[in-house]
């Protein structure tokens, strides 16, 4: 049953990160006008590489409730849109000034400083566009409510409050419960973000996402400590990033803190913690669970 999920699993990721990018090239086509190299850029960062698991999060949660696939990858797409706008910025030399990104320059390296930021204006903007447009959805209060769910994850609540927090972290020394809440917002309020957006698409109510919330809730916990323990153990040409970052910055991870060995099985606990979440469903979740077993066996 395991290996079924597996590889019902990495076939699931390869169709939807196709369908993210067949997104992306109808998006960004590239004008014959002095804005060419800003598409460019957006495209550089967008299409290609990458595991796609946030858009694979809003396709699979919207499958429980059969949201139409058309109106669900553009919403996923809206959400990716949002994240690699995130990457862009956080490579910035002002951020974590990193070379190497999805296995190939980052954008300020390939295309400049300027241009990167613009990028990644633009693709924050555009993630917006998609959740408001009525081809994502018909109902103006569905498209309200996803949009409002975004922005949250995105500002100072989210992830730009978790980036925050991680820039002090080069200059200070967090406990466990900071490192939590840095975690929480910088990567795990997009992830419950995304779960909550595929709910929302199927006319979910907040509290009949109760659960949904508390799967994403953990489910981002778990991401982080096996990215801290990736950072450590990985494959630099595998991850298409460096790695070794946090140790060289003199920050506190769940790793550092924990230990290794702890840290795996607060990892494993968190991925037991998340699927418990599921109970309430039944075969039709079975790509969730997959994806948190994925997050702490995944080698990139």
């Amino acid at each position: 049953m395991a290996a079924n999920n597996n590889a019902n699993l990495l076939r699931e990721m390869e169709r939807v990160a196709a369908l993210v990018d067949r997104q992306f090239d109808t998006l960004l086509q590239v004008p014959d006008d002095a804005r060419r190299e800003l598409y460019e850029a957006m495209r550089h960062a967008a299409i290609g590489g990458g595991k796609r698991l946030r858009p694979l999060l809003v396709m699979a949660t919207a499958g429980l409730f059969n949201v139409d696939e058309s109106c669900a990858i553009r919403a996923a797409t809206g959400v990716e849109a949002l994240h690699v706008y995130s990457l862009i910025h956080d490579d910035l030399p002002c951020m974590d000034d990193d070379d190497l990104r999805r296995g190939k320059p980052t954008t300020h390296v390939a295309f400049g400083e300027a241009t990167a930021v613009l990028a990644g204006d633009a693709l924050h903007a555009l993630a917006f566009g998609l959740l408001a447009d009525e081809r994502t959805h018909s109902d103006p209060f569905v498209r309200a409510e996803m949009t409002a769910c975004l922005a949250k994850a995105a500002g100072p609540a989210g992830m730009a409050g978790g980036q925050m927090m991680d820039l002090v972290a080069e200059k200070s020394t967090f406990d466990l419960p900071t490192v939590t809440r840095l975690q929480q917002l910088k990567t795990g309020a997009l992830i419950t973000a995304c779960v909550e957006i595929g709910a929302i698409l199927g006319r979910v109510t907040k509290e009949g996402r109760t659960s949904l919330r508390g799967y994403a809730h953990d489910l981002g916990l778990a991401f982080q400590i096996a990215d801290d323990i990736l950072d450590v153990e990985g494959d630099e040409e595998k991850a298409g990033k460096a790695l070794h970052k946090d140790a060289k910055a003199g920050k506190e991870t769940f790793l550092s803190l924990m230990g290794l060995e702890r840290a795996r099985d607060q990892a494993q606990m968190l991925v037991d913690q998340a699927k418990s979440h599921l109970n309430g469903y039944g075969a039709e979740a079975d790509l969730l669970r997959a994806i948190a077993e994925y997050t702490i066996t995944r080698d990139r």
